[in-house]
């Protein structure tokens, strides 16, 4: 895939950003109104296939990379490599818990707030949008909106976590959903609790590599650590886009 100008990258991020928030409004739309689960699931494949290529450039892992070890591209590739295989290894533990929702649970979910899932939802979703436009702006040497945007992702990643540890959580437990009282209870504390982790793990890796920008550490040839914090907050958002449905849309209530 050829490099794209600034204007064009920037135009693309916000392309992709509308088609994702219109899926979402779909797969809500969906869940409210027809209840299947075969479309939530591929609306959910499709967002996911969105963000891993266009926002995690998957493809970048088959740029050739040389045959000198010291070289920045040889590095680059190796250090890339080397994260999607820990992003692999992470999977098998989201992926754990949703066989384990499914398989406690089938198909059935707890009565969880609609609207305030949609709306953590969302908030994760702008936070992509902002991170692709931060890491672009590094790609073209525009420090200063990396920073602008990196500093806003951090603040909507922080909103995430914040909506779902003390508002989403309290108000799950008043309506009875508990850790201690039921599986879904367990099962809903357990996913929703691995996310927000990696979530504030997530922020760590953004306020690291937001005062490297501001030192002036990275440069629009030398930038690994951006790309490497924007392909780990999108693989935050990936989860959640399974993890979403997963709780709050598909089946019926308990």
């Amino acid at each position: 895939m050829t490099h794209l100008n600034k204007s064009d990258a920037l135009r693309q991020g916000i392309v992709i950003f509308v088609f994702l928030a219109v899926l979402t409004g779909l797969e809500f739309f969906i869940a409210v109104t027809l209840e299947a689960i075969v479309l939530l699931v591929a609306v959910a494949i499709l967002k996911a296939g969105l963000v891993m290529y266009y926002y995690m450039h998957i493809y970048k892992l088959n740029e050739e990379s040389g045959e000198d070890r010291h070289s920045l591209e040889y590095k680059t590739a190796t250090n890339r490599l080397g994260l999607w295989l820990f992003l692999l290894s992470d999977s098998f533990v989201f992926g754990g818990l949703a066989v384990a929702r499914f398989n406690l649970l089938g198909l059935t979910r707890p009565d969880l707030n609609q609207l305030l899932g949609l709306t953590v939802t969302s908030v994760l979703l702008l936070s992509s949008f902002s991170m692709n436009r931060a890491e672009v702006s590094m790609e073209h040497g525009d420090r200063k909106n990396f920073l602008l945007f990196t500093a806003l992702t951090f603040l909507l990643g922080a909103g995430f976590v914040a909506g779902v540890v003390f508002v989403e959580w309290p108000t799950a437990m008043a309506e009875g959903v508990t850790y201690y009282g039921s599986a879904a209870g367990a099962i809903f504390f357990m996913m929703t609790g691995m996310h927000a982790f990696h979530v504030l793990t997530g922020l760590i890796f953004l306020f690291v590599v937001w005062n490297n920008g501001r030192r002036g550490i990275y440069t629009q040839e030398k930038h690994w650590g951006v790309e490497a914090a924007t392909v780990y907050w999108h693989f935050v958002d990936v989860v959640w886009i399974f993890f979403y449905p997963a709780l709050y849309l598909i089946g019926k209530l308990i």
